[in-house]
């Protein structure tokens, strides 16, 4: 029990060491991208570090959740990794403690680790965001740091468009300035020429104080210049001339009304809130769909409005609850009072269009058909923007609905991760920062793409929001589940030599025969033996060369169909190879240099393989000519001696 207890405090240590590092790497990428995304809105606007530190703040708080699986991934692939490399894994499971048992003090850790991103997730990632969101709406509303460039037009000061030709950056003074001051309204423009000015601004950052030297300035004074051929101006010349223009520089958060919408709303609300607005938006959007199709059938279809408790069939009264009976029962009341009062009933009669239409004059008819296209027309533009507003209503549903869903599946992603990257470093058996962080970043990569992509669509409606947040879940989980067990049951998942030979065989790629000659050698083979064998070799290898069938189409077919189905082994070709490797093993074991160069002339044969009936044809022909050296230099050189 102690060294239990030693194991897991071990495990532990190595996990969390990393993970510590892991975490703040990850949290560092996610943020960087965050960055690239908003660095438009925080560069050139004169922000003081208070506010960076708070905006970067705020951001790395909602990206801890996103953060935080691929630092599990990372330290587990890494530590196990550095476990099975070290064969420190080895010697656990020597010691008959399954992997299960080794992985189990860290699955309660990651558990944990899950919880704890679910409650971060529902209670802190709201208010961050919200906060964040805020900070952003503030950064679109704050005016740029002012830095007027030479040469062109200037229009970051409101109303006012800025001409500098040059500029002294030590003096701060600009020569050469055409100003076009449209405070009053484009029709009133003020267009001020200036040999130099100066720009600077108020201690309170409120206001700009630009000073005006050696100049004119022309003013219209109609309002209705633009139309108008003489247009009456007001030309002044000044020495020297100031003006204060309002352009406050502080950065001044937002209200929380001005935080926009959609999904950033939903981003900011915890599980309680999204149940009760999605519950609250359903019912909403229901009764407002009910109450467009009545307005259509009302005024585009003529139908008439059903709004008494006659106008309705019994099952459908009898699935009516007493809410919805109350008032369809108070206007059948009101209509039947209403009907005794009256002593006679006017008569419906039937109106026959076409013949009104045809009986009208060409007039007539021309104003008909122009007030029936103005009537369809309107219908067509309510319908649509009725279509609008349901289909709006609709992706705001299915955005609460995303982010309700998220909060689990990004918990759930933790223990997913682990569950992949622990079993998988346990089976690659590599430590450090090389091959571990690629296989991570690829399996992160892959879950990424997945889920953004069938969030995207989701949410646009092209299927249900629950499968599009829950697939990413359900294409790692199997993942997980099969490295665990592969893993525990030692299996050599990542062996790359396996690989290359199933792909070797997939191929038909052989290997060659290297064998040279040996430093010891301890029997010097029976030549004379040898001779008898390579003898029988080359008789049978000739009678079953003949046997086969002609290098043809046919000839091809008839051996795969024999191949197929012939029940009885091939025993001729089983002898051929054994016989083959006979002679190589006796014969490796020769002094002679020629003999040791024509054994590696012998083709690696397989007795089993149709696809490839040509080279045995081929192989069977080197067996031949290469034996029948061997034997003719056996005789000639060494029997002969």
């Amino acid at each position: 029990m102690k060294l239990i207890k030693r194991l897991d405090l071990f495990i532990l240590g190595n996990f969390l060491t990393l993970f510590a590092g892991t975490f703040c790497i990850s949290l560092f990428v996610v943020m960087m991208q965050f960055l690239w995304k908003w660095i438009n809105e925080l560069i050139g606007k004169g922000l003081s570090f208070d506010v960076y530190v708070e905006f970067f703040f705020y951001a790395a708080e909602t990206l801890v959740p996103l953060a935080l699986p691929l630092a599990i991934l990372l330290a587990s692939l890494i530590s196990f990794g550095n476990i099975g490399e070290r064969l420190e894994l080895l010697a656990i499971k020597a010691a008959g403690i399954s992997l299960i048992r080794t992985l189990m003090p860290l699955i309660i850790l990651v558990s944990l680790l899950s919880l704890g991103s679910f409650h971060f997730q529902n209670k802190i990632v709201p208010d961050a965001q919200q906060k964040l969101l805020q900070m952003i709406t503030s950064l679109k509303m704050k005016s740029p740091e002012l830095d007027i460039p030479e040469g062109v037009f200037y229009d970051g000061i409101e109303n006012i468009n800025l001409y500098v030709r040059h500029k002294n950056e030590d003096t701060g003074m600009l020569y050469d300035v055409i100003i076009y001051n449209m405070q009053d309204g484009v029709n009133r423009a003020h267009i001020i020429l200036a040999d130099s000015a100066r720009l600077e601004t108020t201690s309170d950052k409120m206001h700009l104080l630009l000073h005006l030297y050696q100049g004119e300035q022309f003013e219209n004074l109609s309002s209705n210049a633009l139309q108008t051929r003489n247009v009456p101006y007001r030309r002044e010349t000044f020495v020297e001339k100031h003006f204060i223009i309002d352009f406050d520089t502080n950065f001044n958060l937002a209200d929380q009304e001005e935080v926009s919408g959609g999904a950033s709303s939903a981003r900011t609300k915890t599980m309680k809130q999204l149940t009760h607005d999605i519950d609250s938006m359903e019912n909403y959007y229901d009764s407002l769909s009910v109450e467009f199709c009545h307005n259509m059938e009302h005024y585009a279809l003529n139908i008439p409005h059903k709004t008494r408790l006659s106008d309705y069939d019994s099952s459908t009264v009898a699935q009516m609850t007493d809410s919805m009976k109350k008032p369809l029962e108070k206007e059948e009341n009101a209509y039947l009072a209403q009907k005794a009062k009256t002593s006679f009933v006017v008569p419906q009669s039937k109106v026959n269009i076409d013949t009104l239409y045809a009986k009208a004059s060409s007039q007539e008819k021309q104003r008909i058909i122009i007030s029936a296209l103005q009537k369809v027309g309107f219908q067509e533009m309510d319908a649509s923007s009725k279509a609008e507003v349901m289909e709006y209503g609709d992706k705001q549903i299915r955005l609460h609905q995303i982010q309700f869903w998220q909060k689990i599946t990004m918990s759930l992603a933790c223990l997913i991760f682990f569950f992949v990257g622990a079993p998988l470093g346990a089976i690659i058996r590599k430590g450090g920062l090389g091959f571990p962080v690629v296989v991570a970043v690829i399996i992160f990569i892959a879950y990424y793409m997945i889920d953004t992509g069938a969030m995207k669509v989701s949410r646009e409606g092209g299927m249900p929001v629950w499968l599009g947040i829950w697939l990413s879940t359900l294409v790692m989980a199997p993942l997980g589940i099969f490295f665990t067990v592969k893993s525990n049951n030692d299996s050599a998942v990542f062996n790359i030599d396996a690989y290359t030979n199933l792909w070797k065989k997939l191929l038909g790629i052989r290997p060659k025969r290297n064998i040279t000659r040996k430093e010891v050698i301890i029997h010097d083979p029976d030549y004379a033996d040898m001779h008898k064998t390579l003898n029988q070799l080359i008789t049978t290898s000739r009678e079953y060369l003949g046997a086969l069938p002609r290098s043809t189409f046919f000839g091809y077919m008839a051996y795969i169909i024999r191949f197929w189905f012939s029940k009885r082994e091939d025993m001729q070709a089983e002898g051929i190879y054994q016989i083959t490797e006979y002679v190589v093993e006796v014969l490796s074991n020769s002094k002679d240099r020629q003999v040791l160069r024509l054994l590696n002339g012998y083709p690696v044969m397989e007795t089993r393989d149709f696809r490839f009936y040509r080279r045995r044809r081929k192989d069977l022909r080197a067996v031949i000519k290469y034996s029948e050296q061997i034997d003719n230099h056996i005789v000639k050189n060494i029997l002969k001696n």
